[in-house]
This record gives C-alpha cells, sequence and structure tokens, in this order.
C-alpha cells in the first residue's frame, strides 16, 4: 500500500492516468474529475478516521452494472447477458488494527461490525450492516483472519436505477477484504457468491446471483446460471462506441415503494410452471415439455404464468443470439434482438405496468418517447424489474445529444444517462 502523501502527489502529476483512461471509458482531457474523485475519497478517510497523510491506504473501486440481455430470466437459473458500466463505487481503506469494521459512506454515514460477532442477526435484516457482516463471516469461513478495517466510500452509482447499486457496495466490500486481508487469492467470481450469500443470509433478499457476476467481473459477460453453485460464464469482446452506439440508461421516475407483489409475482409465476412440471425452475423444465403442457397450465395457473414462462424461453434464447451478433461483429441483428426482447417483455412478462392506475405509466411513456426521439434507429427495452426504475436505449452517436435532450425534457434534468462499458470489474486502483 501507499501512503494517502504518495497517492495524492501520484494522481497529479498524471502516474494512473493509463489506468483511470482505460477503466473509465475516456481521453486523458477528461481524466481530471476522475483524478479529484479519488483524492476527495483519500482526503474524506483521513478526515473522518482521524488518519494523517503518512497513512498506508488502497484505493478501491467496483462498477455497477447494466443487463443487455434476460430479462426476469436468472431467477429461474436460465441465461442472461449483462455488462458493467462507467458508474462506480470507489473506497479508500486500511486495517484500523482493532476488531471493529468502520465504513463511512457518503450520503448515509458510519457503519460499524464487530468482527467477533459474525452469526446472522435477525434485527439486522435490510441494512447496510448486515451485509458487511455476512461477507465478513463468509471470508472468515474461508480461513482468512478477519479483523478491523476503516473505509471511507463514495458512489456514483445511483440508488433504484437498474445499475445495481447494492451489488455494487457489496462487491466493493468484497474487493476491499480480498486485498487488505486475503492477498487477492480470492477470485471475483468468488467475490460474487460471497456478495450473494451476504444478501440472501444475512440481508434477508432472496436475490440471483446475476447483479453481483455483472459488477464483479467487468465487461461484457454472458451467464448460464443454471449449475446453481457454479454458473457459466463467458466473457464477450464488444466496444458498442465502436459499432457508432451510445448505451443509455433512462430514469423514468416510477415509484417502486408499492411494487413488491408485483416484482414477487414474476418469479412466483413461473416458478409455479415449474413446479406444475415436476420440477424446481424453469431452467429444468424442457420447452417442448412445456409448450405441450400449456392447454392443461392454462387451466391450472392462469394465463399470465403461461405467458411469462413464454418470455422466459424466447429470452433465454435470444441472448445466445445476442452473443452470437456481437462475436460476429453484426450489430443490427444485435438491436433487432433487444428490440425483440423489449416487446417480449411488455407483451408476455408484463412487466412494463400494474395497470393500477392508468393515468400514471411511466416507464410505458418513457419507452413510447425513447421511440419517438429514436425515429426508427437505434433500439429501446424495458431495464431490470422493470413497472419503474429504468428503461434501456442503444442510440446512435450522431442522435446522442437530441435523444438525451428529448428524454431529460419529458422525465426531467438528468433522466437519461451515457453510459460505457468498463473493462473491469471489481479492482484495486492503487495499493
Amino acid at each position: 500500500m501507499r501512503t494517502i502523501e504518495s497517492i495524492k502527489k501520484s494522481l497529479n502529476n498524471g502516474e494512473f492516468d493509463t489506468l483511470l483512461s482505460h477503466i473509465y471509458c475516456r481521453p486523458a482531457e477528461q481524466l481530471q474529475p476522475y483524478r479529484e474523485r479519488i483524492g476527495r475519497v483519500a482526503e474524506g478517510f483521513t478526515k473522518e478516521f482521524e488518519r494523517d497523510e503518512k497513512t498506508e491506504a488502497a484505493i478501491f473501486s467496483a462498477p455497477g452494472r447494466t443487463e443487455i440481455g434476460g430479462n426476469h430470466t436468472d431467477h429461474q437459473r436460465g441465461k442472461v447477458l449483462t455488462g458493467s458500466v462507467d458508474l462506480d463505487a470507489i473506497a479508500c481503506a486500511a486495517p484500523n488494527g482493532t476488531g471493529t469494521v468502520r465504513i463511512f459512506s457518503e450520503g448515509y454515514g458510519m457503519t460499524a461490525v464487530d468482527c467477533s460477532e459474525l452469526a446472522p442477526v435477525k434485527e439486522e435484516e435490510n441494512t447496510t450492516k448486515s451485509i458487511i457482516r455476512g461477507m465478513l463471516a463468509a471470508i472468515a469461513e474461508k480461513g482468512y483472519p478477519v479483523t478491523g478495517f476503516d473505509a471511507y466510500i463514495t458512489s456514483d452509482v445511483p440508488g433504484g436505477s437498474g445499475l445495481s447499486s447494492s451489488a455494487c457496495f457489496e462487491v466493493l466490500v468484497g474487493v476491499i477484504l480480498n486485498g487488505l486481508f486475503c492477498k487477492n487469492e480470492i477470485s471475483l467470481a468468488e467475490i460474487a457468491r460471497i456478495g450473494q450469500y451476504a444478501e440472501n443470509v444475512y440481508f434477508g433478499k432472496p436475490s440471483g446471483l446475476l447483479d453481483q457476476m455483472g459488477c464483479a467481473l467487468g465487461g461484457i459477460v454472458s451467464i448460464d446460471f443454471l449449475k446453481k453453485e457454479a454458473p457459466e460464464y463467458h466473457e464477450v469482446e464488444f466496444d458498442f462506441a465502436s459499432a457508432g452506439y451510445a448505451l443509455c440508461i433512462i430514469d423514468t421516475g416510477g415509484d417502486h415503494s408499492d411494487l413488491t407483489g408485483d416484482y414477487a409475482a414474476v418469479p412466483a409465476e413461473m416458478k409455479s410452471v415449474a413446479e406444475a412440471l415436476g420440477k424446481e425452475v424453469l431452467s429444468e423444465v424442457d420447452e417442448k415439455e412445456f409448450y405441450r403442457a400449456v392447454p392443461e397450465l392454462r387451466k391450472q395457473l392462469g394465463d399470465r404464468a403461461v405467458m411469462r414462462a413464454i418470455h422466459y424461453y424466447a429470452d433465454c434464447r435470444r441472448v445466445e443470439q445476442q452473443v452470437e451478433a456481437l462475436e460476429q461483429n453484426a450489430f443490427d441483428r444485435f438491436l433487432g434482438l433487444v428490440t425483440e426482447s423489449g416487446y417480449s417483455s411488455y407483451m408476455y412478462l408484463q412487466n412494463v405496468d400494474t395497470y393500477r392506475d392508468p393515468a400514471h405509466q411511466p416507464v410505458a411513456l418513457a419507452l413510447a418517447m425513447a421511440g419517438h426521439y429514436l425515429k426508427g434507429r437505434g433500439a429501446r427495452r424495458v431495464h431490470g424489474g422493470g413497472f419503474a426504475g429504468t428503461i434501456q436505449a442503444f442510440v446512435p452517436l450522431d442522435m446522442v445529444d437530441e435523444f438525451r435532450a428529448g428524454m431529460d425534457s419529458v422525465l426531467g434534468q438528468g433522466a437519461c444517462r451515457v453510459t460505457y462499458i468498463r473493462p473491469l470489474g471489481g479492482c484495486v486502483l492503487v495499493d
């Protein structure tokens, strides 16, 4: 590790510029905000934890992620296509010589966890403390010494954006632990699994592994979740900008607060189809067997469950086709598949709106307006869980400014974010 003083000096003299340019997909002349941000977390670390500039520390980073293909397929152990983005959380961290982990996050404050007490705490469910405790427990279970450290974190991955801010935080804590105590011996895929474990067992959320894998691995990655304990993943080399397109994430401004039941119904109904056919999840059910059973499934489960299963099989197949299109540099074919996925989510998965309030349909409106501003070019689709939150659009580079201005005029300033696929996942920026 370097002293805080050395980190700041190296930032100012451009020593880290090549790495920063690679990670954040920006030319050297646009790196000053990134240099300043790293300097700010180093300064925040010294002030919050009363350390001087001779303290040795390291800078860690974990990106947000975007879903490129496979909408609501991961919880059925299906196939997805994901990509890490240039928005991330960064931390300045160092051991503190105590038995307490102290993490200060800008905008959220301080969280402290006693390393000697690592069993799940029921009262901590749905809190940041539970995530930290769960990850400490998983690392300790692997035989690594778990001792106290201090970390100062800032993040530009917005919560509720579909970019997986919670998984980003989990991966960031994982790479900090890996770097400070595990000699970086734990793979990024295993860090993703540790994050999922903490979220499932300690936080109390039965989530899949998609978000954590997308944040941890970096770049564009296709993942097949059929093997529950060992998902298979494949890195896909492709640069959207080189194809003449920007990837935009548009916040529709929809409110998630009353949608728990709507989200829960999607995996529940898909699983009900699998169970009716004697399996746990749809990935275990042969598609031909499913279609033969549709008449009986309709009677037993209703039409929506059947249509959601139809979407599942088609979107898993589209993931395979998207990967093939990107690897063959057939970007027009890829865009067509994105559009097909969007229509399937709208018509069959039905996660665009609840229709309880016909006067308020932000996701549907955002999709309509994105189509209007794209003028027959590019592609757009619902992104992530649906019902509220975000949509995704692939926008020709010559239309980006007009598209962003149009979407912002409808949904609010800053609603449309232009993102880039980051080539690295969770990592040590400076050690």
